[in-house]
């Protein structure tokens, strides 16, 4: 199931939830071995600074995704299902320099924005009801959407500086 389908379950969007927590938690993995990966040379305050935002804000993202499905009247998805349909689509290969790093946390950063997005069009364009408050729902991906862009924009002035 893809974020394009018409959500009208909570089966459903757990699953889809689910795809959601799974991506932070690849995000927020990703960011601390990032910094481990970095020299001595390569280490600056911006730059440790990006990745522990970057971590911090992937796992209080997950903690209220999490939190939603768990409010959900659905059978979860098998965690490791979820994480084979995350590894097939969003997959990444390991930076090994140093703009890599970057690079790959941008695209962490617009991978998780462009899933919300989806995720909250598919809500949208229907009238389905859901074992959750819809406003309530769609308000709490909304946040998280928005806290994905201002990533974006922050790596990418991270970038920008170091040109």
């Amino acid at each position: 199931m893809s974020v394009g389908h018409r959500v009208s379950t909570d089966r459903q969007l757990a699953r889809l939830l689910q795809i959601g927590v799974v991506l932070e938690e690849v995000v927020e993995v990703r960011a601390a071995r990032h910094y481990e990966t970095l020299s001595p040379d390569e280490r600056d305050a911006d730059i440790e600074e990006l990745l522990a935002e970057a971590r911090e804000e992937s796992a209080d993202h997950r903690e209220r995704l999490e939190a939603l499905v768990d409010r959900l009247d659905a059978d979860p998805v098998p965690l490791s299902e979820v994480e084979a349909l995350v590894e097939a689509h969003y997959a990444q290969t390991r930076p090994e320099d140093f703009d890599g790093i970057l690079y790959d946390q941008l695209n962490g950063e617009e991978t998780a924005y462009k899933f919300y997005d989806d995720l909250i069009e598919a809500i949208e364009s229907n009238d389905a009801t859901f074992g959750l408050d819809r406003e309530e729902l769609l308000d709490t991906l909304k946040e998280i959407r928005e806290e994905e862009a201002e990533g974006v924009e922050e790596v990418a002035a991270v970038m920008e500086a170091r040109e």
